[in-house]
Formats: structure tokens, sequence, C-alpha cells
């Protein structure tokens, strides 16, 4: 699939507002319940907001699937990892056996996880894998921009073309996932910027470095932006320059969600910063992405802060994958289950006082 920036720019175009009449209703019934007003709490707010994007009083998130892009980056050859990038291509098969974690909590909230190739350095294959390679990995961002503008909008499109795949195949609600060893480097990269934070703010231990490579690699960031600085303008240049194809890919699918009007659940530190990314691009994505948790990695709770928004869960958690993502999905499910089964005053023939 190839895609311009003049497709970018249409898809841009065709994301909408939340549909409030159908909320103001959607709230009506909610308040019609046979519970107190309110008593559900966000279980409450997110059917709402579900109603709201997909246009009807009777939601629909049953058929949930994560989309997990894995892809390699260049900045790994600094030494900001523990572990060697061959870890990526290993953790597709992982993936694609049902080995993983974000396997196994899919699995539990009844969720199908597709993985995407986008950039991962070696060749893999496999029963299910979706090849749709961009580059063989991102170049060093240490050294110059990680991609050029028509490479990050390529992975964009791949991202675009893999949503709309899956809600073409019946999706009603999708999770965000990824992999890519140091791929929490580029992502603390792009939320220093994107936040007009200082990068110590916001980088972490990603897969569990000590303090010398900690320090090592809020240096690698620092040296990143530097380096990068001049074209570090638009969302798309700051992409582009700091961040991943997996981080790419998953800009666009959260702009295809919105697009297509179908929820979107953000999993993690990575997955948020395509989604701030996304949301630069398009003020009203927020509205379409449900933050599923508070990773460990720190930096995760300031980019909360700073957008004014509240996850679902806080576990401690900092695999990636999506992980977080399938957790947030049973709870949204819920939300939406309460919305279309449980029963009015009237219904139930139960006093409202």
């Amino acid at each position: 699939m190839i895609f311009t920036q003049e497709d970018f720019n249409i898809l841009l175009g065709q994301i909408r507002l939340l549909d409030e009449m159908i909320m103001e209703q959607a709230q009506t019934r909610l308040d019609n319940l046979t519970k107190p007003q309110g008593s559900l709490g966000k279980l409450e707010s997110l059917a709402r907001r579900v109603c709201g994007i997909q246009q009807t009083l009777v939601p629909d998130t049953e058929n949930k699937k994560i989309l997990t892009f894995a892809a390699d980056h260049g900045v790994a050859a600094e030494g900001v990892s523990s572990f060697p990038s061959e870890v990526t291509r290993q953790m597709v098969f992982n993936f694609l056996r049902g080995g993983a974690g974000v396997n196994v909590l899919a699995r539990h909230v009844g969720a199908e996880v597709r993985v995407i190739d986008v950039g991962v350095a070696g060749e893999v294959s496999g029963e299910g894998l979706l090849c749709r390679k961009v580059k063989a990995g991102t170049d060093n961002l240490a050294r110059g921009p990680a991609m050029k503008v028509d490479e990050a909008l390529a992975a964009i499109g791949v991202g675009v073309q893999t949503a709309r795949e899956a809600i073409e195949d019946g999706a009603n609600m999708l999770g965000t996932g990824e992999m890519g060893i140091a791929n929490t480097t580029p992502s603390a990269a792009m939320l220093a910027v994107l936040l007009e934070v200082e990068p110590e703010e916001i980088t972490g231990r990603g897969t569990g470095i000590d303090d010398a490579a900690l320090h090592h690699k809020i240096f690698v960031i620092k040296k990143g932006i530097e380096v990068n600085k001049k074209q570090c303008g638009s969302p798309l240049e700051i992409l582009a320059c700091l961040g991943g194809l997996e981080i790419a890919a998953i800009c666009g699918m959260i702009l295809e969600c919105a697009r297509s009007r179908v929820p979107v659940v953000v999993d993690g530190f990575i997955s948020s910063a395509a989604a701030l990314t996304a949301i630069k691009m398009k003020a009203e994505v927020a509205d379409y992405c449900f933050f599923s948790h508070m990773s460990a990695e720190h930096g995760h709770r300031l980019f909360f802060e700073k957008i004014g928004q509240a996850p679902l869960l806080d576990l401690g958690m900092r695999l990636g994958e999506g992980t977080g993502a399938a957790l947030a999905m049973g709870i949204i499910d819920a939300g939406v289950k309460i919305m279309n089964e449980m029963a009015t005053f009237d219904e139930a023939g139960v006093s409202a006082g």
C-alpha cells in the first residue's frame, strides 16, 4: 500500500467529533438503570463514550483484536537496551506460536492477536504473520533522522491498512501492541519533544538497564534531539526523525480507528508516544483513545499528567506487546454490557424512589 502526504491529509480531514446527542441519550439510559445514578463510575463513562464513537445506543465491543507491530531500531547500536536486537525477531515467532504475554491475556478476554512485521531487521515468516516491512529497522536517531518522511508515511499507511482490514473483518474494538528492542528510547525522545520536557523526566529503564546505562540512554536521547532539532517541526517530522516504524504504524492505526469510528485501546509507554503523535496531528483523535494502564516505565505518569487523562489500570506492568490493552478491553467490554444488558427501573418494575 502506497500512502502519500495527500492520503495522510485526506485521512485527517475525515476524522470527526463524537456524537454528542447520542452520548446525552446514553447518559439518560445509564441514569435510569436499576442503580443509584453514577454508582458504576468509570464503567458508565466508558459505555457513554463508546456510544458516542459508534453513534448508537446499542454499542458492541465483542469483536476485539490487538494489532502487534514489530520493528527494529538503529539506535540499539548505542547500547541503550539490555537485550540484543535479535530478540525482536525471536519474539515475533513467540507471538505466532501463541506463547507471549499478549497471547495469554488476549485469550483471557477473547481477543485475537494479529502480528505485523513493519520493520524487523532479520527475515521472519510464519503462519499468521502479516509481512508489511517498510525497511529493515530504522536508522540510528543519535546520528540523524530515524526515517525519511516518506518512510514514516509508509509505516503510517501500514497501520491504516491493517486497522482497516481488521475493521472490515468485523472488529469493533482494537488494541495497540508493539515489539521492538530499544523502542523505549525513540518513545522517550518523541515524548520529550512533544510534551516539551527534559529527557531526564521522561526516560526510564526499558528492559531493566542499570544506573550507568540509564545515564547513557539519556545522553543518547539528548544527542538525538539535538542532531535532529532543525528537522523536528510538525508531529509527522518528529515521528520521522525520532520515532520507529512500529510507532508510526500504531499512529496510523489510531488515526484509522478515529476515521472509522472504532474505539482504540492504547497499550503502554511506546503506544502512548504513538497516540500523542496522532492527537497532535488531529485533536479529535483523543476522544477515540482509551488509555489502558499506567506503565511502570519512568515518565508515563508525567505523560498522563501533561495530557490531563488517567489510565484505566495501574498494575506496575511494563511489558508492552499489547498486554495492558488486552486487560483494559475487558473493562470497556464490561461497561458496554452494563449499557446493553442491565434493566432500567421501568423495565424491571422497580421503584426509582
